[in-house]
């Protein structure tokens, strides 16, 4: 199947592989794309972006307020109360998830005692992956992943996989590709009894489902402004239990203890130097409150039915393969036979006005145990998804699918 072959085929049927700049009326676009990066955002924390740089920046010790909002305190204070633990000084702001989670690790080796073992799943993203293996390519740590199994890792293989000098484990909170969750209170617990430090990534969960960080013993928690949370992107950051488990890798401004040259050890300004991306703190202190207002209960439950409805379209039809047919989050990963899964979102993308993300999905592992390391197509909604998104989207998808079908049988007649 060519690509040129499927183009030819939609633009017949269709006659709507033309730039949407170029039509008379801008067409309704269905977003699939929000285990990447939320959009639309809640009108509340593009208000509140608005709102950050119509005012002069309120940075502690560095400016007084002059009716200006202290964000980063705001923020800190919000984000202690959604996640259930605290002090909010415990809440540093990064980049995103994989600034984060870079920080952590490299923290926590610097802080000494190596060489040592740090163990990692294959269903993590390559914002765990790639910092591990560069420190097991340098000899710094020995590395184990271990297998899931369906789609989760339980307790039971993480403890097979920890030995004598086992220090680190680092595991995703949900798989970017199945939409899994993972039993993370009972990991912990037991990591936490054997003195085992626990960094888990929340990107994917973070704002999806209730977290309580102080019902579970986890050493350092992640989560990306981005995406469920509804920050714009450039903001996230972690929890740490104990700051004293990672040693500082930055240095510089932080508008306190001025005098000295050495980078002060209070927090949160021990994680954090130089200005902070204000406009971003601002957008996921917004999008808490939006999500702590409509409920997060009711987003739940609104994104696990549209979840289910969209895989009812879809299951049991011809050439269509799902890869997670029960997911925990509201993400859908799939192939359409017959055709690559980069030229069929392509095709989702420029005939159909559907936005779905294709690929490998950061996430190698997990490809190279469904698909063959091909990759797939993942669809992903958010509380902005309409019932009619979601219907008119598989449509579309069925239509690929199909012409896929005629185009295989097509080429199989002439040979």
């Amino acid at each position: 199947m060519t690509f040129n072959g499927m183009k030819i085929i939609l633009s017949e049927m269709r006659g709507m592989l033309m730039q949407p700049a170029l039509q008379s009326e801008q067409p309704h676009l269905i977003y699939l794309n929000n285990a990447a990066t939320t959009w639309p955002k809640p009108p509340e924390v593009l208000e509140e972006v608005a709102a950050c740089l119509r005012m002069p920046l309120h940075e502690p010790g560095r400016t007084t307020g002059n009716g200006s909002v202290d964000y980063p305190s705001s923020a800190r204070e919000a984000l202690a109360a959604f996640f259930h633990a605290g002090p909010p000084e415990h809440y540093i702001f990064t980049q995103n998830a994989t600034d984060a989670l870079n920080l952590l690790i490299h923290g926590f080796v610097k802080k000494g005692g190596v060489p040592f073992h740090a163990i990692t799943t294959e269903l993590d993203h390559n914002s765990v992956l790639r910092p591990l293996t560069s420190l097991e390519q340098e000899g710094t740590i020995r590395l184990s992943v271990v297998p899931f199994t369906g789609h989760t890792v339980n307790l039971a293989a993480i403890k097979k996989a920890i030995c004598a000098k086992t220090r680190l484990v680092v595991m995703t909170h949900g798989s970017n590709v199945f939409g899994s969750l993972q039993e993370i209170k009972p990991i912990a617990e037991y990591l936490h009894e054997n003195d085992i430090f626990f960094i888990v990534d929340g990107a994917q969960t973070a704002g999806h489902i209730p977290i309580n960080l102080s019902a579970m013993p986890v050493d350092a928690f992640v989560f990306t402004g981005h995406k469920a949370l509804f920050g714009i992107p450039g903001s996230g950051g972690f929890y740490i239990r104990d700051p004293d488990a990672i040693a500082v890798t930055r240095q510089g401004g932080t508008g306190t203890d001025s005098r000295t040259l050495t980078h002060p050890s209070d927090m949160p300004m021990r994680f954090e130097a130089g200005t902070h991306n204000y406009p971003g703190i601002a957008s996921l202190y917004a999008g808490i409150r939006f999500i702590t207002s409509t409920g997060q209960d009711a987003i739940g439950k609104k994104n696990n039915d549209l979840t289910r409805l969209f895989i009812r379209e879809l299951e049991n039809k011809p050439g269509i393969t799902i890869y997670n047919d029960a997911p925990d989050l509201p993400v859908v990963s799939f192939n359409i036979s017959g055709i690559d899964n980069h030229e069929a979102g392509f095709i989702l993308a420029r005939a159909y006005n559907v936005i779905t993300r294709t690929g490998l999905h950061c996430a190698p592992l997990v490809h190279e145990r469904i698909d063959g390391g091909k990759g797939c197509i993942r669809a992903s909604l958010s509380w902005f998804t309409t019932r009619d998104d979601v219907t008119t989207a598989a449509a579309a998808i069925w239509e690929v699918a199909e012409s896929a079908d005629s185009q295989v049988r097509s080429d199989q007649g002439l040979r």
